[in-house]
């Protein structure tokens, strides 16, 4: 008498429940995370302490005002492109780079007047370059 043998079925874990179970939880910690979104950005100005600098002999002094123009040493320019400003700074410093600059801005100046004078100094190859900063006013004592 010949059994026939049973077939063995394979065991195996099934996996779709588990994947079932990954995907929710991916979806659940996707969903209850909260994303904020910065609408401001608060800017605390550095201010300066210490002594003032002396001044040098021969220096390169440049202006910048609230409208965005420039003086050099001074003088007014008649617009305030950087290739006028550094024409400025040419007819002053006569080539010499070594000369040191010292940029002054009105409170209410853009920054990018600031930078766009910053950036003239160093095309033409300045490298003392200061930026000058008002000491705050002591606050009163309270009583």
């Amino acid at each position: 008498m010949k059994f026939r043998r049973q077939r063995r079925e394979e065991t195996g874990v099934n996996l779709t429940p588990l994947i079932d179970v990954v995907f929710l939880l991916l979806i659940f910690f996707m969903v209850s995370t909260s994303f904020t979104r910065e609408t401001q950005l608060s800017i605390d100005l550095p201010e300066a302490e210490g002594k003032p600098m002396e001044t040098a002999e021969q220096q390169i002094e440049i202006l910048v005002d609230e409208e965005g123009n420039y003086r050099v040493n001074g003088d007014a320019l008649v617009d305030s492109r950087m290739r006028t400003l550094q024409a400025a700074i040419y007819k002053i410093s006569a080539g010499d780079t070594t000369m040191p600059m010292m940029i002054s801005a009105d409170a209410q100046a853009a920054h990018q007047d600031v930078v766009k004078a910053m950036d003239a100094a160093g095309q033409m190859g300045f490298v003392h370059l200061s930026i000058t900063t008002v000491q705050p006013a002591s606050e009163p004592a309270a009583p």
